[in-house]
């Protein structure tokens, strides 16, 4: 058993050692960049581009939503095949069905602190009515 363990440790020593020397020879023998205005700014098909280059910047929370939709989401592409498949494994045994009240339950954390942290509101001030 101690074998099993042994070759994923020299795996991951080995991964984490290519990784580094290539760090360190890039450091090396890599060149500097040279900074030049004109190769920074944004091709804009021939035009001259106005203003920064930037086309807008999207608030931050745009992407909390975002990454909140992707955990959501892979919860029921989870859920939905595990509850078609495993009916009869939770009517025989319960720690199935205590394992997924476990994800559950940290999904809903997730979802309580995103909603403790302002993530899912969008506007803190009500707009206020015409007078």
């Amino acid at each position: 058993m101690q074998q099993e363990y042994f070759s994923a440790l020299v795996q991951l020593l080995a991964g984490f050692g290519f990784a580094g020397i290539i760090l360190v020879l890039s450091v090396i023998f890599g060149r500097r960049a040279k900074v030049r205005k004109a190769q920074d700014i944004p091709y804009e098909c021939g035009n001259v581009p106005e203003g920064d280059g930037a086309p807008g910047f999207f608030s931050i929370k745009y992407y909390l939503v975002a990454v909140l939709f992707l955990v959501f989401d892979l919860e029921v592409i989870l859920l939905y095949p595990w509850a078609v498949n495993f009916k009869g494994l939770v009517q025989e045994n319960g720690s199935a069905l205590a394992a997924m009240a476990i994800f559950i339950g940290v999904l809903m954390a997730v979802f309580f602190y995103a909603v403790g942290k302002g993530v899912i509101v969008w506007h803190k001030n009500p707009i206020p009515p015409e007078r």
